[in-house]
């Protein structure tokens, strides 16, 4: 057997030992609330952003609403990590203003209000270690009932004549809240 051939074979058996260990990788399944991400404008092509959300789109899958973002309690707004708000210029949420940068978004749901929170503290898992004095902005925003049930929680930014509105849906339960420039 020649040399070269030889070092073939060796060099093509290391690469078949090296290869088959990253193969041999477990990914996980599939997350069952998986993220996704909304901005303003809404249009891909356009890169000035105003503002952009980062949240999990929990799923109903049978469940009532309130089981799932109780009254009365500090949600997460969405499932898994505290969603994450992030702003590119700066805001006003009622009469506080907001500096650009990135931010949690907590909600505390109510029968016919939800009041929005903009909190400082970031990475986040759901609102087990939300603290109050970390608080930037809150506003109580009124409830209203869409003809639709949403199955997974979801968030679309729409313009208005001040700024943007981030509308929260799911089930039949619509939330608009508000940001002005």
């Amino acid at each position: 057997m020649k040399k070269s051939t030889i070092i073939t074979t060796i060099a093509f058996g290391i690469t078949m030992l090296l290869s088959s260990n990253i193969n041999a990788q477990k990914f996980p399944d599939l997350d069952k609330s998986p993220m996704d991400a909304a901005s303003y404008p809404n249009d891909y092509k356009d890169a000035a952003k105003t503002v952009k959300v980062i949240y999990s789109r929990p799923q109903l899958k049978g469940r009532s609403l309130s089981e799932l973002a109780p009254n009365g309690k500090v949600w997460r707004t969405g499932a898994n990590e505290a969603t994450e708000i992030i702003f590119y210029k700066d805001v006003k949420l009622g009469d506080s203003k907001i500096k650009a940068g990135t931010y949690t978004l907590f909600t505390i749901p109510e029968k016919d209000s939800y009041t929005v929170i903009i909190n400082k503290d970031l990475n986040v898992w759901g609102a087990y270690t939300y603290k109050e004095a970390n608080d930037v902005a809150r506003l109580k925003v009124p409830v209203t009932e869409g003809k639709d049930s949403l199955e997974a929680f979801s968030m679309v930014f729409t313009k208005s004549d001040t700024g943007v509105i981030l509308n929260l849906g799911w089930d039949k339960v619509r939330v608009a809240i508000p940001f002005n420039q």
